[in-house]
């Protein structure tokens, strides 16, 4: 049984590929497998990937046929996942050397559920380290802990799954997939349930993980209606939340980010096509109506004036200033 199952889904990557890929050669361990999943790519990233299979120490290839999507391919590398624990990287970004190791050993040391680290935000040749907003580093804490309080940044604020490692068992009877329907915002909803269902958790100051930003063919970058499955997204959080035990404690964070990923989106409608720009309105006008009236309420009183007014403006059918 492997130590560590690393997925790594990857999609017309092919400027990145060979820098990603070197980077787990130089993280590779006896105890490491490595499953690459090409997502039907159409460029050469196949290639990259048959020339670094051989290379790298326990990497295995999984081809979808179709195109399908990033949760269904990191899905696809979970169920074929034979580690004790798993972790994931996007097809365009990279480790550092000796990464994944310190990774295993701070899980080894703490004998948590899960650990989120540090990452290291690439733009061109600037690097800014970013790091999830706990209460404590390097230690054991409950994961209920790292939702709230609504009006602060808490840990599923952070919503970088590859920023991470997470015991198997959190895995196990098909426990913690991906929602495949959801193109985009996917991580922000998988983040959330992660942090409902395990028990215990941990904040890594590692920075071997580096995240390429601004890269065209992001799914953050694109200008169409994929950009709104932030609110299918959503609407299955709350909707989690409300089903929970705890949902008194939780409900008015989510509904809160929820309205904060709405003032987001609605901000920058006028970057996107035209067609996308009148459907997020739309249904975002909905999804407001449809939340939870008075912890929505609760959210317009405390959040900054121009963001309360714009939702309030948005919710009543009003032109939005």
């Amino acid at each position: 049984m492997p130590k560590l199952s690393v997925v790594v889904p990857m999609h017309n990557v092919e400027a990145f590929a060979d820098n990603t890929l070197r980077s787990l050669a130089k993280n590779a361990d006896p105890e490491f497998e490595f499953l690459l999943v090409d997502d039907c790519s159409t460029d050469s990233t196949p290639w990259f990937l048959d020339r670094w299979a051989g290379r790298i120490p326990g990497a295995k290839v999984i081809r979808h046929d179709v195109n399908l999507g990033i949760a269904q391919a990191r899905n696809s590398g979970i169920d074929a996942a034979g580690g004790e624990y798993v972790t994931f990287l996007d097809g365009d970004d990279w480790y550092g050397p000796g990464h994944l190791a310190g990774l295993v050993r701070a899980m080894e040391e703490l004998g948590c559920d899960f650990a989120r680290t540090d990452h290291v935000q690439a733009t061109g040749t600037e690097r800014v380290v970013r790091r999830p907003p706990a209460r404590l580093r390097n230690a054991v804490m409950d994961p209920r802990d790292g939702i709230a309080p609504a009006a602060m940044e808490t840990m599923v604020d952070y919503p970088f799954v590859w920023a991470g490692i997470y015991r198997r068992h959190l895995f196990d009877d098909g426990g913690m997939r991906f929602a495949t329907e959801l193109r985009t915002a996917e991580d922000r909803l998988w983040i959330w349930r992660l942090h409902l269902k395990a028990r215990s958790c941990a904040s890594l100051g590692l920075h071997g993980v580096f995240y390429r930003r601004g890269v065209a063919t992001s799914l953050t970058q694109i200008k169409d209606d994929r950009q709104l499955d932030f609110i299918p997204a959503y609407d299955a959080l709350l909707r989690d939340v409300q089903r929970d035990p705890e949902s008194e404690r939780f409900l008015l964070k989510a509904v809160r980010t929820y309205c904060a990923m709405i003032a987001f989106h609605i901000g920058k409608a006028h970057e996107y096509e035209p067609s996308a720009a009148q459907r997020l309105r739309r249904e975002a006008r909905a999804a407001l109506r449809r939340m939870p009236q008075g912890p929505l309420e609760e959210t317009l009183r405390t959040i900054d004036r121009p963001r309360s007014r714009l939702l309030g403006r948005l919710r009543d059918g009003r032109k939005a200033a």
